[in-house]
């Protein structure tokens, strides 16, 4: 067991929180841990890229990150037009 498998499962772990509050919180307080989670899932995703030593992996972190920075755009656009 790697030190980078590890860290994953904590990383996994750490979601379930911001899990929480996206389930049960307002509309911003939401979207703030939705980005939270996107985060969490993108170090996740790099951590078992390198805990299993395949550097094909690091590309959907990669697309992980960039569509959890796109998807802010788009919840920032639409809550906009409502707030």
């Amino acid at each position: 067991m790697s030190v980078f498998l590890i860290a994953a499962t904590v990383l996994l772990l750490a979601m379930v929180l911001p899990g929480i509050v996206c389930v049960r919180a307002g509309t911003i307080d939401g979207v703030v841990a939705l980005e939270l989670c996107g985060t969490l899932a993108t170090l996740t995703l790099l951590c078992l890229a390198e805990g299993f030593h395949r550097g094909i992996y690091f590309n959907v972190a990669l697309v992980s990150a960039a569509t959890a920075w796109i998807g802010a755009f788009v919840f920032a656009r639409f809550f906009g037009r409502v707030l």
